[in-house]
């Protein structure tokens, strides 16, 4: 498989943990050191994964569950070695986001290192 299709997968399943409220999937997606950063309407945030796999969780019922539409577009990604770079628009909790995600590849697979996170609207 392709790097590039790799880290595709891990930004799917990153948007599924909050498409599904599921935080194995979150757990998965990102690296256990790794920090979820930005700007919310209420103010700065900043989390662990185990506090963003804790904040998707608590979204019950899930937006699959409300039928919201998928709304996921993988703007950019660049590669470069073991690190790679995407931008990522997605609607989650009535807002759009545009998010940055850093990846690195460790034991020969991706995760998200970083997440920093700006609310357009």
């Amino acid at each position: 498989m392709l790097e590039q299709d790799q880290i595709q997968d891990v930004i799917k399943m990153y948007f599924e943990c909050m498409y599904e409220s599921d935080p194995d999937k979150a757990r998965q997606a990102f690296h256990s050191n790794a920090r979820i950063t930005g700007y919310l309407p209420d103010g700065f945030h900043e989390m662990t994964v185990e506090d963003f796999a804790g904040f998707v969780e608590a979204q019950q019922p899930s937006p699959k569950e409300n039928g919201e539409p998928e709304v996921l577009d993988i703007v950019s990604l660049e590669i470069a070695g073991d690190t790679a770079v995407a931008r990522v628009r997605d609607d989650y909790l009535g807002m759009t986001f545009l998010d940055t995600l850093s990846f690195l590849k460790t034991d020969g697979s991706w995760s998200i290192y970083n997440k920093l996170f700006h609310v357009e609207s």
